[in-house]
């Protein structure tokens, strides 16, 4: 199951400006982000809620960050 992380990474960049700035507060290398963003591994739970807390986003938005599905493009 792969999830869209746009509305993040729009959040990211109106607070931190850049996804780097944002993985050193959040205190995970650029890198690692970035496979997080990628649907390539997950964010924990503690990292959901501390990412929510640098966006100073309430935690009841999560789903809006976290859980959105990434909707597929129909084979034509």
């Amino acid at each position: 199951m792969a999830f869209s992380y746009d509305k993040l990474r729009g959040r990211i960049r109106e607070v931190f400006g850049t996804q780097d700035k944002f993985a050193k507060a959040l205190g995970m290398s650029a890198a690692t982000l970035s496979l997080k963003l990628n649907n390539v591994s997950e964010f924990t739970q503690q990292e959901m809620f501390e990412a929510l807390r640098l966006l100073k986003e309430p935690p009841q938005t999560i789903n809006q960050y976290f859980f959105t599905l990434k909707v597929r493009k129909a084979e034509q």
